[in-house]
């Protein structure tokens, strides 16, 4: 291992970011995992309910340099569409 101080440090602080992210990226888990079990319930309250709570943590996860932008609006958009097609959440329709 490295023995100059700075190095020592990059370590002791990489360390310190890896068990923060791979805790923020559990929890993610965990709120997609919810969304997902909603959705195969048939349950759309639920689903549409843990959906924004998933959203909220994906874009804060992104603020935080957890996960890229890119990957987070992709969990988003596919599990927001998911749980549109259930009929949770719809958005009303204009006037033709």
């Amino acid at each position: 291992m490295a023995e100059h101080p700075s190095a020592l440090k990059r370590h002791r602080q990489s360390e310190k970011r890896r068990l923060r992210n791979q805790a923020v990226r559990t929890q993610l888990k965990h709120l997609v995992r919810t969304v997902r079990t909603a959705i195969a319930a048939r349950d759309g309250a639920q689903a549409a309910d843990a959906l924004s709570r998933a959203t909220r943590a994906l874009d804060k996860a992104v603020t935080k340099g957890v996960l890229h932008r890119n990957t987070a609006a992709r969990k988003i958009a596919r599990l927001s569409h998911a749980v549109h097609e259930l009929g949770g959440n719809r958005a009303p329709q204009p006037a033709a």
